[in-house]
């Protein structure tokens, strides 16, 4: 299994290619801020599993996985992001936001502008961008693609659709992470647990 992090330049088309090994896994789940872990309950970093990288869902209401993240470059010249993913669960098996536990819990894609202070406020709430609704998928069983333009609306952290285009270009062109993240509609990666035994395993990750 390969991440396939397709770089692309004014000129030419660069393939960076990411190998899942058993030594390592590009992934981190986090955030992490100031040297504190906001999923709480789960490791720094997907494991490596014979399909991908993969965790495993917290069961305790205590614990959630919230942002799942990788290492990139500026996405000035990108068209689009695609992941496919596999959820296995025990019978019965529900996904449960934190937060706002009577809401569907959602997964979303995301970027995120190298020197974010993760307060949201000022210049900051042009630095992370998540799919829009429509481009989210319900936590459920099975296998999942989700592909997104980066011509769509993509919704800051503030929330609301898409109204400041230059911080929207100047994030692309400044990007940190990319990745996807866990939660609700009203809170995108304010983190899930899992009701029974969840496995979730990346099968691909690709940004053309």
């Amino acid at each position: 299994m390969s991440i396939r992090v397709l770089i692309l330049t004014s000129a030419t088309l660069l393939s960076a290619s990411v190998f899942a090994s058993e030594a390592n896994s590009e992934w981190q789940i986090g955030p992490e801020i100031r040297g504190k872990n906001y999923s709480v309950g789960m490791p720094a970093v997907m494991s490596v599993a014979h399909a991908g990288p993969a965790f495993d869902f917290p069961t305790s209401r205590q614990a959630k996985v919230k942002y799942i993240t990788m290492q990139t470059g500026p996405l000035t010249y990108a068209r689009s992001m695609t992941i496919t993913y596999r959820i296995d669960a025990s019978p019965g098996t529900r996904f449960i936001p934190n937060e706002k536990p009577g809401a569907q819990a959602i997964l979303s894609l995301y970027f995120q502008r190298e020197g974010d202070n993760w307060s949201g406020r000022g210049k900051y709430s042009a630095y992370r961008w998540y799919s829009a609704p429509e481009k989210t998928v319900p936590l459920s069983p099975g296998q999942h693609t989700l592909t997104v333009d980066l011509a769509d609306d993509w919704i800051p952290v503030t929330g609301g659709r898409m109204q400041n285009m230059r911080g929207f270009r100047a994030a692309l062109e400044n990007a940190e992470k990319v990745g996807f993240v866990m939660g609700w509609s009203g809170g995108r990666g304010h983190g899930v647990y899992a009701t029974g035994p969840a496995r979730f395993t990346l099968l691909d990750f690709q940004i053309r």
